[in-house]
């Protein structure tokens, strides 16, 4: 049944540029397929990004500014208001992750792909919030979800959120169903389609006004995939981004 998709909004500057290939592009097609859950967890592992969140964690130099469309936290945003779930599954000897197209009639982020996930509660912790969320948006049973650790967290301004990515599993596929008020469309993609280099692209974006530290353009990086019938882009590209670099990059 096909999944019509609604038009999105790219706020895309009339100065942006192409921008480089994937960081995976020069990999052999054998180093981006068969990609289990085992070799996911064991390159967080690699990457010391397993397990619980370090109190340390904050948005990082290589995740700074210039990734994060240049969305310093505003002011009164000095800790972490929100969490998503980047769940993983195993079929068919490949990992895929779930995603979700965002309900058209939400205020802000409408119909863009993303995470299950969304502000914390006060008093919840992020993965609290995170698995709270993703049963409420697509119905996904708790009891069957293990956190498995991290991405670095990314500021949002049109939402003046900071989000928490957290990784997690299941034991196959779930049964997920969107709620109509909050998701358009459930869907899971292999990571070894996100992972070819011909369904990404980069854009160098640039404002007026914007200076970007250390870019004598003051440009900064918009990444792109085009998978499933959908465009992702925003956030959830600079999740999807990392977790690529984490499963297929070596550590250090």
């Amino acid at each position: 049944m096909p999944h019509p998709v609604p038009p999105q909004v790219v706020p895309r500057p009339a100065t942006w540029q192409p921008g480089e290939d994937a960081p995976w592009a020069g990999l052999a097609p054998a180093a981006r397929t068969g990609i289990s859950l085992d070799r996911v967890l064991a390159a967080f592992a690699a990457h010391g990004q397993r397990g619980q969140v370090p109190d340390s964690v904050a948005i990082s130099d290589e995740l700074g500014p210039a990734v994060v469309l240049d969305e310093s936290p505003a002011p009164g945003v000095g800790a972490v208001n929100a969490a998503v779930l980047a769940v993983l599954f195993e079929e068919a000897g490949e990992v895929r992750l779930i995603l979700t197209r965002r309900a058209s009639s939400l205020r802000s982020h409408a119909g863009q792909v993303s995470f299950p996930g969304g502000r914390l509660d006060p008093g919840e912790d992020a993965p609290t919030a995170a698995l709270r969320e993703a049963y409420e948006e697509i119905a996904l049973d708790p009891a069957h979800v293990r956190v498995e650790g991290w991405i670095h967290p990314v500021f949002t301004l049109v939402s003046a959120s900071l989000i928490m990515p957290l990784v997690a599993s299941v034991p196959g596929r779930p049964h997920v169903v969107a709620s109509p008020a909050e998701v358009e469309r459930v869907f899971d993609v292999p990571l070894r389609d996100l992972a070819d280099p011909e369904i990404f692209h980069e854009e160098r974006w640039s404002f007026p006004g914007r200076v970007i530290p250390g870019r004598p353009d003051s440009s900064f990086p918009v990444w792109f995939f085009e998978v499933e019938g959908e465009l992702i882009w925003g956030a959830t590209a600079r999740m999807i981004h990392e977790l690529l670099r984490v499963v297929l990059l070596p550590a250090g």
